[in-house]
């Protein structure tokens, strides 16, 4: 255990000190205010204030853990051994910027509470984001202190007995299209005929006709094969399924259909499956309700963990309804338009709402890559997505965190947009556990 003193304890200081120091470096911690019981304490300890007591471990604290609410703070940039830094301290503390502090701005999100222009999909941009614009958006630099402060604690204090974590990997399944052709109602099966016919898009008429006839299996329908590759890597699997009902921005098959809710329960027997919120939930709490209970309803079992359709979550209305209908994990924290690390961090967190000041119970798993980003937006081949994959897992292997994928059954379809597109999943597994 480390002893910290600081003149106030705050939530923010216990939530912080507890996510880098517990959860990133496996090092339990305890807080005192007063001086005596410090200066009593045999073991490690450090000093997180203005000034130092005496010579001892001290970090010079920001006002950050001190306030409450959101202030439109200076980021200043700096380096720290080739690493990017900010709230810088002075020559007496042991480590040139506030960890603690630059570690709470990043991975409480609290640049997205300030005022912000939103997408055509009412979303943060990655280009708005600090990590972005001084490009250390794909490290997650958070750990990498996190490693860098663990040497010079083994160095002050060279007898603790350190543990290290385990890196660990998560594939995880959004389920927007179960099928391309299949199950669908009479007059959107009509409607899409019709649309391929005089868009003259013939092979998609002819696959359309094949599927429905049965002369071919649904190209979207990969999920045997998606089983089959997490039995023979060892896996562990999420699979998110959008059971809301039909809009623009939602059509998938009905949630009524038979075959649908079967896939479902077949899932449910291989790997964990989540809510997929669809489009419109991202501040309608009621919408949410009801789209939880009719996965429920399917699958009977409680549904713990979910990702938003379209990534489409706004701090902190969104998890504060999850974390209302008893949301456990929450897998939304990346961005559409770039790979990398949202919340500068590839160690699953508490989200910390700035709105009450209080951890909540509410477990963010912040996933480094999306498939259609990787297509739609970068427009790189497979095997440039394979090398950025590579370099990613690589930066999370580095500080032995989780490294969480976002792919979609479709991409293994080789169909449409995705040809050429079959075997980078396996490929990407094949990386990711090595």
């Amino acid at each position: 255990m480390i002893l910290i003193y600081t003149h106030k304890i705050t939530p923010r200081v216990r939530y912080i000190f507890k996510q880098i120091l517990t959860r990133v470096l496996l090092i339990p911690v305890s807080f005192t205010s007063k001086i005596e019981d410090f200066v009593a304490h045999n073991g490690p300890k450090l000093t997180y204030t203005k000034t130092p007591l005496g010579n001892e471990f001290f970090i010079k604290s920001n006002n950050l853990l001190f306030e409450q609410g959101v202030n439109d703070l200076e980021i200043v940039i700096q380096d720290w051994d080739n690493i990017p830094c900010f709230f810088v301290t002075n020559l007496k503390s042991a480590i040139p910027f506030d960890i603690f502090a630059a570690s709470f701005y990043l991975i409480t999100r609290y640049e997205e509470y300030l005022p912000h222009v939103k997408d055509i999909h009412g979303r943060f941009t990655a280009a708005q984001s600090l990590a972005y614009k001084n490009k250390f958006l794909q490290k997650p630099v958070i750990d990498i202190w996190a490693y860098k402060f663990l040497e010079i604690l083994k160095e002050k204090f060279p007898d603790y007995d350190y543990e290290t974590r385990e890196y660990n990997y998560i594939s995880t399944i959004d389920i927007d299209n179960a099928f391309a052709y299949k199950h669908k109602s009479l007059i959107r099966s009509v409607g899409g005929f019709f649309t391929d016919f005089f868009g003259l898009k013939l092979g998609n008429v002819w696959n359309r006709l094949a599927v429905l006839l049965n002369l071919k299996k649904d190209p979207f329908d990969t999920f045997q094969k998606i089983i089959r590759l997490k039995k023979e890597f060892d896996v562990k699997t999420i699979f998110f399924f959008l059971v809301g009902d039909y809009t623009t921005h939602d059509t998938n098959v009905s949630a009524s259909k038979n075959q649908y809710r079967l896939l479902i329960k077949e899932m449910v027997d291989y790997a964990r499956v989540g809510l997929h919120p669809s489009y419109f939930t991202m501040q309608n709490a009621q919408l949410l309700k009801k789209e939880k209970e009719r996965l429920e309803n399917i699958t009977n079992i409680p549904v713990k963990r979910s990702r938003q359709h379209y990534l489409r979550f706004s701090l902190p209305e969104t998890y504060q309804n999850l974390i209302d209908l008893e949301i456990e994990e929450e897998y939304s924290m990346g961005y559409a338009s770039s790979v990398g690390f949202r919340a500068s961090t590839c160690t699953p967190f508490y989200f910390y709402d700035i709105d009450f000041e209080i951890q909540t119970p509410l477990k963010v798993f912040s996933f480094a890559l999306m498939d259609t980003t990787l297509n739609d937006y970068m427009k790189l081949t497979p095997k440039q997505s394979l090398g950025k994959i590579r370099d990613l897992r690589n930066e999370v292997k580095a500080v032995n965190g989780t490294f969480i994928t976002l792919f979609h059954n479709e991409n293994l379809s080789d169909y449409l947009r995705w040809k050429g597109w079959k075997r980078l999943y396996e490929s990407m597994l094949k990386i990711a556990t090595s």
